[in-house]
């Protein structure tokens, strides 16, 4: 697969049923924190529990995940009375949400994985300004997309890290170059 068209460009804002039946609106970036939304084939399947579960556990343990204050979100097809078994059952801690009608997968433009016989499963990051950074499209590779993640974190961080860095440099260099007071 080539270059997502999404990537460089600001992430679709939607609005979808979470596994409660409630309004969740969708809009990466808004909190000023990175978002990951993963799209999964079915909840309840043997990849996808272990792929939410994988989510679910480096929120709960992994520093880079914490210290980002990442926003995770789980998007599958499956209605919401599936969504809330799946949900409950595995105590997910991130908002898990129905795209039953499928407006989410064509917002991100998310296709078919196996060969066209299931839905696939996509990880996108999106930076803490709203603009989608990565794409990562592994149907079969579920346990590669938590790690993905986590991978860009350090990405953003060492990002942030650097600027930060620059910055005192910068200032210091412009004092020194701005004329002394009036004499």
């Amino acid at each position: 697969m080539g270059k997502h068209p999404l990537i460089g460009q600001k992430a679709p804002t939607l609005t979808l049923p979470n596994y409660n039946g409630e309004d969740f609106a969708l809009d990466p970036g808004a909190n000023g924190v990175p978002t990951a939304i993963f799209f999964y084939p079915k909840s309840g399947s043997y990849g996808c529990t272990k792929e939410a579960c994988e989510f679910r556990d480096a929120l709960a343990d992994k520093p880079d995940f914490k210290d980002a204050k990442i926003e995770v979100v789980g998007i599958s097809a499956d209605s919401v009375e599936e969504q809330k078994k799946f949900v409950e059952k595995h105590k997910l801690t991130y908002p898990v949400l129905s795209d039953a009608k499928g407006e989410a997968r064509k917002a991100y433009t998310v296709g078919k994985g196996l060969l066209g016989m299931t839905d696939a499963r996509v990880t996108f990051f999106v930076d803490k300004s709203g603009t989608v950074r990565d794409v990562l499209d592994t149907t079969i590779n579920f346990g590669a997309h938590s790690k993905f993640v986590a991978k860009w974190l350090e990405t953003m961080s060492a990002e942030e890290k650097k600027s930060t860095a620059e910055q005192p440099s910068q200032a210091a260099s412009a004092e020194a170059a701005a004329p002394g007071p009036a004499e």
